[in-house]
């Protein structure tokens, strides 16, 4: 026996000598009910401790001796967060205390990533934070009973009891991410960053990270996207776009969803909306959703910024034609104010940018006579123009899932315009004041994973009012209002994954006024006319497994009904079909096929090119089923697409067939633009776009091909090219950054558009009185090829940690070429003709400089 003892006698040393401290520590840490032991306490140092029963129920405490008072107290202190106030030597009293002082550390779910700058508030009060770059906090004031609401971008918000902070040592909090089951889709990013081509073909502009395009240092909305083929302004403005060779009203825009009668500034030179607000650009220039109506050429839909952010931003900025400033606050978790506005200089501050635009606008032209030498005039000009506009949009979200949006939007040109011919001292003076204003509420609901359901409402309003003095004797009064109001309604109802079914209906109510009143001789018109659109609709959206087949076919149905003074002057259906199929070739290649039905009610007649020296003379009107139908339009298209390691390739062909148009609404300024004749036109054409993209550089060329008729069986001959047919376009662009540098460059060629000359044989009718011109077939001729080089380079840089600035210089027309826009004829007092033509902007500097934080 004392052999085996003496054997394991070093094992059970060693056992002992293991287990000997956990045993001693177990001894050392007891853990007892906090009553107990402050009853120990009291015995152990002789002294007496009063409190609140239900302050100590339930709970406990850790020790290991009562060696000294003081640690002894600092122990209740520390693990139960009662505070020892000492009345004497030998009496003391527990209590909670109001407030305390907590700490804690924000971290990822995986608690592997600190999150700095995560917002942490204590609710109920106007305590707030945030991080700091370790992920800590520390609050010195925070009520016991309150909560700590802590949030950060990407991450589920977290609502956390201050007590659970009460006797921890800066305790970790756990953030999970904020995970979104979306739809999977595939897009074509092309150019420049922030453009994007959609599965259902429409393209998408992300204004916040739009890169860098030729001729551009500010994100103009209406501008950038005429980079895209198909896209273009005849004319040279900003706001006055074709879309497949229709014209500038054949497009609906859209703020917010609410419709705008008025989209630019100096008469189309600039757009009238503030790009820095505006999240997100829609663009369909085919197979547009059931949801639209109107807009037989094209949809331009804006929406800004959506969601409430938890921080203030905003910016200000100038250029040398305006100024600007914009702001989103959030005031609270769930609600916040966005507002911008923007002002010209033109008024008082004369640069180079406003003195090309000047000339453009205000020429009435180089006038030239019948043996194609100018004709000089001594002509004074004084000229007052302004623009303004602002925007503002309140966000409530009455929970997570119900959100209510108010949007309201402002537009304003002035002008003040006097000439003077000092040869005949004859004078005309011209006022103008154009004006926008719209306002819009907005409910979406999200009910659950399946059904969301949005409201809306809104009312447009838009006002021309002109007046023309000549020499004080003869004086032209008009007037041009439209007012518009609108109720839609639409559900958005997912069948399965796979399946998606979106119902709606929508009532708009169109009301425009056209006024003129003329002295001498005396003439009056008022004419007031009332369109009222009921319009029900549906449509399917399939998406096959991978995005193999992605298929969406709905219908929209149209009950209109057109009302004037008398009651009831037409009343009809129509129907429109829309289709829009992607589908999978092979890997890297995608087709699609569109088509669509679509009408539109407005419209915009031109008057006649001398009322108001040709600056603004489209007036909107009505149709009404006599002088003015129906616009109707069908269209199809089918393209492929190829995308690999950042090239891309395009091509789409489409057709297009709009019927209901009016010479009056088509600009003609020949034998035809008086008479009002109602025809067709039909347009064929090819888009094709290359784009190669690099890490720091994008190129692209760009060619549309289009082939546009009228055809009006009144009008001899009865088929004719298009004003707006402009055979051959080709863009060849190219960008680069070099750190915060951009450049960009830009070189666009066109072939010129038609137009009619007089009848070389007997270019004036002198049989009727007053005399008129006798012209050649209609649009027979065309203008000489335009060609136009745009660059622009901007920077970026930090003025503070939250302060960041961007400044840019661009140039329109390097070359300063003088190209063609249009030329017309017209007879003078002395019966001879003369032409005038209208040439585009010169060499146009433009530069900026903007703070945003």
């Amino acid at each position: 026996m004392r052999r085996i003892l003496h054997r394991r006698l070093p094992f059970l040393l060693g056992v002992l000598v293991f287990f000997l401290p956990v045993c001693l520590s177990a001894q050392d840490s007891t853990t007892i009910g906090l009553k107990e032991y402050i009853a120990k306490i009291e015995q152990a140092f002789e002294i007496k401790i009063s409190y609140a029963d239900e302050d100590a129920a339930g709970k406990t405490i850790s020790f290991s001796s009562l060696e000294d008072l003081k640690t002894a107290l600092s122990s209740i202190e520390l693990q139960t967060g009662l505070t020892i106030k000492s009345i004497s030597e030998r009496y003391y009293s527990f209590y909670y205390p109001n407030t305390i002082a907590i700490c804690g550390k924000v971290l990822d779910n995986f608690a592997a990533n600190t999150i700095p700058g995560a917002t942490v508030a204590v609710l109920g009060t106007d305590i707030a934070l945030v991080t700091d770059t370790n992920g800590l906090f520390n609050i010195s004031n925070a009520p016991r009973d309150a909560s700590l609401q802590i949030r950060y971008l990407g991450f589920q918000t977290k609502v956390v009891p201050v007590s659970n902070f009460i006797g921890k040592e800066c305790p970790k909090v756990l953030l999970s991410e904020q995970r979104e089951q979306l739809d999977e889709v595939i897009v074509y990013q092309f150019l420049t960053p922030g453009l994007v081509k959609e599965t259902d073909g429409s393209f998408s502009l992300k204004t916040g990270e739009l890169g860098i395009l030729p001729g551009l240092i500010e994100p103009d909305v209406l501008q950038s996207i005429q980079a895209l083929p198909g896209i273009e302004s005849v004319d040279e403005t900003v706001s006055d776009i074709n879309v497949r060779g229709g014209t500038n009203d054949q497009n609906l825009i859209l703020w917010n969803g609410i419709k705008m009668y008025q989209s630019g500034h100096f008469f189309g030179l600039i757009s009238a909306f503030n790009p820095y607000l505006t999240d997100k650009v829609t663009v369909y220039k085919n197979g547009t959703p059931a949801q639209h109506g109107d807009g037989v050429s094209s949809v331009i839909s804006m929406q800004t910024q959506d969601e409430i952010g938890n921080t203030a931003t905003g910016g200000a900025g100038f250029n040398l034609i305006s100024g600007d400033a914009y702001a989103h606050l959030p005031l609270s978790d769930n609600f916040a104010l966005q507002f911008s506005a923007r002002r010209s200089t033109t008024d008082f501050l004369n640069t180079p940018i406003y003195g090309s635009f000047t000339d453009k606008v205000f020429q009435d032209t180089e006038i030239k006579n019948e043996d194609n030498e100018s004709v000089d005039y001594f002509i004074e000009t004084d000229e007052n123009f302004a623009f303004f506009d602002v925007s503002a949009k309140l966000l409530y979200n009455i929970n997570p899932d119900h959100k209510l949006r108010l949007s309201l939007i402002g537009i304003d040109n002035d002008l003040d315009y006097v000439e003077t011919n000092t040869d005949n001292n004859t004078s005309s003076q011209s006022f103008l004041d154009q004006t926008n204003v719209s306002a819009g509420l907005q409910y979406r609901g999200q009910w659950n994973n399946k059904l969301t359901t949005t409201a809306n409402a809104y009312f447009s309003q838009y006002t021309l009012d002109a007046q023309n003095i000549l020499n004080n004797n003869q004086q032209l009064f008009q007037k041009n209002r439209v007012e518009e109001r609108a109720a839609k309604f639409n559900i958005n109802y997912a069948l399965s994954d796979a399946w998606q079914w979106q119902n709606g209906f929508q009532y708009i109510e169109t009301g425009i006024t056209n006024l003129s009143d003329v002295t001498q001789p005396p003439f009056q018109s008022n004419i007031i006319e009332v369109i009222r659109t009921f319009a029900p609709y549906s449509s399917f959206t399939y998406t096959a497994f991978e995005n193999k087949l992605i298929a969406t076919g709905g219908l929209r149905a149209n009950y209109i009904i057109n009302l004037d003074t008398f009651g009831a002057d037409f009343k009809t259906w129509l129907l429109e079909p829309r289709l829009n199929l992607n589908f999978k070739l092979a890997n890297f290649l995608r087709a699609q096929v569109m088509g669509e039905f679509k009408s539109q009610t407005t419209n915009q007649v031109i008057d006649l090119e001398q009322n108001f020296l040709g600056i603004e003379k489209r007036r909107w009107t009505l149709s009404n089923q006599e002088n003015l139908p129906l616009t109707q339009s069908k269209q199809a298209s089918a393209g492929i697409v190829y995308e690999k390691n950042g090239f891309h390739a395009g091509v789409e062909a489409f057709y297009k067939e709009v019927d209901g148009i009016s010479t009056r609404t088509q600009g003609f300024q020949n034998q035809d633009q008086f008479n009002g004749e109602i025809g067709l036109y039909r347009v064929k054409g090819i888009e094709l776009l290359l784009n190669k993209k690099g890490e720091n550089y994008s190129s692209w060329l760009s060619y549309t091909y289009n082939k546009n008729d009228y055809t009006f069986d009144s009008i001899v001959p009865a088929r004719f090219p298009n004003n707006l047919d402009v055979r051959h376009n080709i863009t060849l662009a190219s960008t680069y950054t070099l750190g915060n540098l951009k450049l960009g460059l830009g070189l666009n060629y066109r072939t010129g558009k038609p137009y009619t000359e007089p009848d070389t044989e007997n270019s004036i009718d002198n049989t009727v009185f007053p005399s008129k011109i006798n012209y050649a077939a209609p649009n027979s001729s065309r203008l000489p090829e335009y060609l136009r080089l745009d660059g622009s380079a901007t920077y970026s840089f930090k003025i503070s940690n939250s302060i960041k600035a961007d400044t840019g210089i661009s140039l329109l027309n390097m070359t300063n070429r003088k190209n063609l826009l249009n030329k017309y004829y017209r007879l003078n007092e002395d019966e001879e003709i003369q032409s005038i033509e209208r040439i585009s902007l010169g060499i146009t500097p433009n530069a900026s400089f903007r703070i945003r934080f």
